[in-house]
Formats: C-alpha cells, sequence, structure tokens
C-alpha cells in the first residue's frame, strides 16, 4: 500500500520541505502558483501602451498630476479673471450678460486676450453652464545667460533651466538690452495648459 501511495503521489517542495501530494493536488498547487506569479509580474510591468479611452488616464493633467484645468459656472466668471475660449487660456477683459429668453438661459459673451500670444477671442456661454478656467503659475527666474536665443534661467531652489526662448516680442528685445548692458534681472514666466512664455521682467533688489 505504501508503494502505491508513493507511485500515486508527486514530489513538492513547500517552503523548503519535500512533501508527497496527489497529482490532482499537485496540479491546483501549480496552477495558483502561476496566477500569483502572473498577478505579481502585472504589478511590477504594467501596460505602457495608453489610449485616451483608459478610463484612470486624465489628460487634462500637468505636471504632477495637477490639473491643467478647472471647470466654473460661467456666471461665476468675472472680468480680470481667466478662463479658456477656443482652447487658449485668457484673461477676461470684457463681460456682457444677455436678458433671459423665453425657451432659454441668460447668456454670458466674453472678450478674452490670450496670456501668451495677446491675441483677441470671443465666444458665449448660458450662465448655467461650466466653463474651463486655466491653472495659471507664475514663477520668477534670475537671468544667468542667453545662448542661441534661449535663456539660462536660475529658480529659487538654485535649478537651472535652459529650455526657454526669449521673447519674439519688444519684451525679448528689453531682456536682451538689459542682459547686454550687465545688468542683474529677474525674468517673470508664466505657465498654463503645458505652454509656458516669460511676460515681464524687472531689476533684481539686494534680498534676491
Amino acid at each position: 500500500m505504501l508503494g502505491e501511495h508513493r507511485r500515486t503521489c508527486l514530489d513538492y517542495r513547500f517552503n523548503g520541505n519535500h512533501i508527497n501530494v496527489p497529482p490532482s493536488t499537485y496540479a491546483a498547487v501549480k496552477l495558483v502558483a502561476l496566477a500569483q506569479s502572473y498577478s505579481s509580474f502585472s504589478w511590477k510591468y504594467p501596460l505602457i501602451h495608453r489610449t485616451m479611452a483608459d478610463p484612470e488616464l486624465d489628460f487634462t493633467t500637468g505636471e504632477s498630476g495637477a490639473s491643467a484645468t478647472i471647470p466654473m459656472q460661467c456666471s461665476a466668471l468675472r472680468k480680470n479673471g481667466h478662463v479658456v475660449l477656443k482652447g487658449r487660456p485668457c484673461k477676461i477683459v470684457e463681460m456682457s450678460t444677455s436678458k433671459t429668453g423665453k425657451h432659454g438661459h441668460a447668456k454670458v459673451n466674453m472678450v478674452g486676450i490670450d496670456i501668451f500670444t495677446n491675441k483677441k477671442y470671443e465666444d458665449m456661454c448660458p450662465s448655467t453652464h461650466n466653463m474651463d478656467v486655466p491653472h495659471i503659475k507664475r514663477n520668477e527666474f534670475q537671468l544667468l545667460n542667453i545662448t542661441d536665443g534661449f535663456m539660462s534661467l536660475m529658480g529659487d531652489n538654485g535649478d537651472v533651466r535652459e529650455d526657454l526662448r526669449v521673447p519674439d516680442s519688444d519684451l525679448g528685445k528689453e531682456i536682451e538690452q538689459k542682459f547686454a548692458a550687465g545688468e542683474d534681472i529677474l525674468v517673470s514666466v508664466l505657465a498654463a495648459m503645458g505652454e509656458e512664455c516669460a511676460v515681464a521682467v524687472k531689476q533684481m533688489t539686494g534680498g534676491k
């Protein structure tokens, strides 16, 4: 009987020990081990091909997962605030509200100036609907150098970036003139919706 039992059992190593188990049990154990191995592989090596249909992905986010825009009811927007018009981040310069019609809502007419290009955009939206408001960041950097049209900028933390062009505008000319004159200057950089641009320049003070 003992020999027959051994012939119908298989040797399996578990936690460093050898044990004899029936073939059916052996198969079940191997199946569970295989499933655990696949699960571990999937966790360590997730799929890297993603599409916009993937529910867990948010293609409106910017750095560090921060949202590039936030929704806001149109009636809550104010002049000198910001809004996305025709897909561009704009500063609101004019607003007017039409009277409510018999079969509709009051509509808000807005005129905005692109914060990067200064181009004018207009749009109209029902006052109860939401519009996107851009998340805008403004930082100041010390100008260290200008090479081939790119600025070398140092932040407060000492990190240096060299990926921002001198603006092709009067501001850009002012930056180049002040740098050529040997002035210590700070460049203000605006960032929104994946874009960045220098928007102002000023003289450094003793505390900077």
